[in-house]
This record gives C-alpha cells, structure tokens and sequence, in this order.
C-alpha cells in the first residue's frame, strides 16, 4: 500500500510539474508577443494591425484609374501645388505636379506625380510618386516613388524609393475615398524602408494660407514606426488638396 501511495504521489507531481512547465512556456511566449514591436513585417496579413492601423486595402476589387479625384487628392495631369514657408530663417518650396505620364507598377498603370523641394532656393529632393484611383470606393492608392536627394546640385541618394510589388513592399493608401475621423492608415508600406502612416484627426478645420482661406479642412497626424519620435501635421482642402505640411502653406495652385 505504502508503495503504491508513493507511486501515484510521484506520478502526481510528474505530472504537476510537466503542467507548470508547459504552463511557463506558454506565459513566455505570450510575452514575447506582447513586447514584440508593431512593425509591417509582423501585420501584413490582416487587414487591420493590432493597434488599429490599415495595411490592406482590398486591391483585388478595385477598378483601378490613373486620372481622376477623391475630395482630398487631384490626380489630373497639369495640376499643381505650390507651397512655401519660412523655417530655421530658410525659405522653404515644395512644387507638386500631376504629370501627363503614367508608369507600372506592380500590374498597374499609375499616375506620375511629381514633388520637387528645395531650402534656401537649393534643390534638395526631387520625386516622382505613382498612384492610381481605386473604384468603386474613390481611395487613393500609393504604389511607391523612385526619390533623387540632391546636395550642392548632384544627387548623392535614392534614399526612401520603393515600389509596389519589390522586396516585400505593397501599396498603401494615400488618402481615403470617404474620410473619417479616427481612420488610420499606412501610406507606405514598404518594411524597413518606408512606413509613412495618417490619422485623420478632423474634417471641418478652418485655414488661412497666402492662397486663401479654406473651409473643411481635413487635418492628418502622420507617424512613422521606424522614427517613433517624429510627428507632422498635414491640412487638406476640399477641391484643392494639400494646403498646409508644417511650416509651409499654399501660395498657388493650377488645374487644367
């Protein structure tokens, strides 16, 4: 009997601790994944990251066109943006212009949009970004850009160039067909190169620029996870686009 007692007592807590054991291992990998970072690699495949942000945009259904608008963003060629401001006592341009051209990227044809930056009247950055129009929903989908950095007149980098379709990189969305506040979602989604992110933080903001003042207004907090310490405003008008991006406003803009 006392044999049989220690047996089933040893057997017991063979059991026990093989539940603890398993019980730990569990507990740390729960662990791991709570302080995993919430980077693109680790949430591609849903819809939504665990913080809410959109990372997939349900292109398969899209009907997509390289001309066109949504009420926040103009993809017509001959329109164009110009907004200026003054910063660190430097005068600050960045030019932005539909261009009559269209690229494939990733299956697509897309519109070329131009962005051209300059400091102190020195080039600095030119880019040329392609997107393309999803319909039925009107979103404007981001496919990537190919970037010249430029110091002294000669580009010495291509730093941020990514496209749809290359080295695990996907389009993201540049600006929503309907906008809502509290939408947030990747703009860029190319891991580990750019991960520019928007939080629609109103829709009815008034704005006064050198070009007008401006009703509606759409303001956008916009994050990167690979600089967590960075944060930037952007104001956009209905019918107009773009009017503010922290120090520099609208001073002109053409449609065709």
């Amino acid at each position: 009997m006392k044999k049989t007692h220690r047996s089933i007592f040893i057997t017991t807590l063979l059991i026990g601790g093989m539940f603890i054991l398993a019980s730990m291992e569990v507990y740390g990998q729960e662990q791991q994944l709570q302080q995993q970072p919430t980077t693109l690699s680790n949430t591609l495949s849903t819809n939504q990251t665990a913080e809410g942000w959109m990372s997939s945009f349900d292109l398969e259904k899209c009907d997509f066109a390289s001309t066109g608008e949504n009420s926040y963003f103009i993809l017509k060629p001959g329109y164009q943006v110009t907004l200026e401001g003054e910063e660190d006592d430097e005068m600050l341009q960045l030019v932005t212009t539909v261009l009559n051209e269209t690229k494939v990227v990733n299956g697509i044809e897309t519109r070329v949009v131009e962005e051209k930056e300059t400091e102190g009247g020195n080039l600095v950055e030119i880019s040329r970004n392609y997107f393309a129009l999803c319909k039925p929903t009107n979103n404007a989908i981001y496919f990537g850009e190919d970037v010249d950095i430029y110091e002294d007149g000669e580009i010495i980098s291509h730093e941020g160039g990514w496209l749809a379709g290359q080295n695990g990189s996907n389009a993201g969305m540049i600006m929503p067909g309907k906008v809502e506040v509290g939408l947030k979602y990747y703009q860029e989604i190319a891991p580990g190169v750019a991960e520019d992110r928007a939080k629609i933080v109103s829709v009815n903001d008034s704005l006064v620029t050198p070009a007008g003042t401006f009703d509606q207004v759409l303001k956008t907090e916009e994050t990167n996870p690979l600089k967590p310490e960075e944060k930037e405003f952007k104001f956009y008008a209905p019918g107009i686009g773009l009017i503010q991006e922290e120090a520099i406003k609208l001073v002109n803009y053409t449609k065709p």
